[in-house]
């Protein structure tokens, strides 16, 4: 028999009943679920709303009740349909009468609601705490690379010598800016719901603040409607998880580019690792393409919870039992993915001869010719048309430009001289940048020296 039974002259039929239940998912909730009744029955207790012997048994049956279900001594059934509804039938049939006025100034809208805020503050704190790890070894890494030289691309051509240093800080800062919006989305989870009732708020003497208090909130949500409506914390969650996961895909990318033959730049563990089962030769980045191949199921996350959202009318409405798939499936998914990539890279062997050698190959010291020539008083632009004719002419030649002979450079500006040669080595044209925020070694030191002083 459902708990709301009372208007209806039938039951709803078997199949309907058990495809519109959500017990099978939101049954994760159930912590959340038995935490936010212990302080409502406490605040019911407090003003006087229920009878303090029944808040008492009601508290001690619930507790009981969370330590079966953590113990795997509880089934739940479809015919409760949810987390709300099995918690509380299983609390009556165990206390009795007392149980039957738990549900007094709540409604199961603002219930899931607080439920859902209450998981995902913990999640956006272990979303965070995972960044946290990531950025650790970004760090470590970089500061062993300060010196290691490698190529910079843009249009995936190589385009100027930069430090691997420099390169991991840029994905430093990223992360780092997933730290800060899962932050802000936490101030904006940090809102109670509870107290608000189905949709108006309730007509009880109730304490809103005491409730906040007892579950760890810094806020109340001040409009029992939007209360009970809002899942905005939700999208906002999973779409700073489609970013980070974006972050995630496109260094997964660059692992995979650079483990190939082609690169040989790092050489993948063979923890995080596959073969083939045809060919022997092969060692296959298998964690870093399913991490990128995930990222796409996050975003579809994001897509679903979006979709559910966008036509409804105010206030609760049963779509909304679709937020906690996508909410559930996101954060799962990030987690493992930022754990298993932090795994991974640490383990990664990079091949600074490779990226040394790479690095002196392709004009990536053109820019700093024409910045030599610059310095020497000619304007940039006729700099740039005078070292784009000398490429061509080394290109035909298959040579490099501090292969030329000065006495054919001069052919192309006489403000060359013996000098030029010590600015065209990749070491010295990475060092050339010394703007803030640049790869020269001091510059990318001071990079990690904040980033020491500032952690996500």
């Amino acid at each position: 028999m459902k708990l709301w039974n009372g208007r209806f002259s039938k039951e709803m039929s078997g199949a309907t009943g058990e495809w519109a239940a959500s017990i099978e998912f939101d049954k994760a909730l159930y912590r959340e679920d038995i935490a936010g009744s212990i302080a409502h029955c406490r605040m019911l207790a407090k003003q006087e709303i229920i009878p303090e012997a029944d808040a008492a048994l009601i508290e001690s049956g619930l507790r009981e009740i969370l330590e079966d279900i953590e113990t795997g001594a509880v089934t739940f059934s479809s015919d409760t349909e949810d987390i709300h509804m099995s918690v509380e039938t299983l609390l009556i049939e165990r206390v009795g009468a007392a149980g039957k006025r738990l549900h007094t100034a709540r409604s199961r809208n603002d219930q899931v609601a607080t439920d859902v805020r209450l998981y995902l503050k913990e999640e956006i704190l272990s979303s965070v705490g995972a960044i946290k790890n990531l950025c650790a070894v970004l760090l470590e890494m970089a500061e062993a690379h300060t010196e290691t030289v490698m190529p910079g691309y843009t249009h995936l051509q190589r385009a100027q010598p930069i430090s691997f240093a420099f390169h991991l800080m840029a994905y430093y800062n990223m992360f780092s800016r997933d730290a800060e919006r899962f932050w802000n989305c936490y101030e904006r989870t940090d809102y109670m719901p509870l107290g608000s009732g189905a949709l108006a708020g309730v007509g009880y003497d109730t304490d809103r603040s005491f409730l906040a208090e007892e579950l760890d909130f810094a806020h109340i949500c001040d409009n029992a409607m939007d209360a009970v409506s809002d899942r905005d914390f939700i999208i906002e969650y999973i779409s700073s998880a489609s970013i980070c996961m974006m972050h995630l895909s496109r260094f997964c990318e660059e692992l995979i580019l650079w483990s190939s033959g082609e690169f040989a730049f790092i050489e993948q563990d063979d923890a995080y690792s596959t073969g083939s089962s045809i060919m022997p030769q092969k060692k296959n980045p298998d964690m870093a393409e399913l991490i990128r191949g995930k990222t796409g199921r996050v975003y579809g996350d994001l897509i679903a919870i979006l979709t559910v959202m966008k036509g409804l009318p105010l206030a609760y409405n049963k779509d909304m039992q679709e937020d906690k798939l996508p909410l559930f499936d996101a954060a799962d998914t990030l987690k493992g993915c930022l754990t298993v990539f932090k795994e991974m890279l640490s383990a990664v062997t990079v091949r600074t001869d490779r990226m040394e050698a790479a690095a002196k190959t392709g004009f990536m010291n053109a820019t700093d010719a024409a910045d030599y020539l610059t310095a020497k008083g000619v304007p940039f632009r006729e700099c740039h048309e005078i070292i784009g004719r000398l490429v061509l002419c080394c290109a035909n030649k298959n040579a490099a430009i501090e292969d030329i002979p000065l006495e054919e450079l001069r052919t192309f500006s006489d403000k060359f001289a013996e000098d030029v040669y010590e600015r065209l080595s990749p070491l010295a044209c990475m060092n050339a940048k010394r703007s803030e925020g640049a790869t020269s070694v001091n510059r990318v030191k001071e990079q990690i020296k904040r980033a020491k002083n500032k952690r996500p």
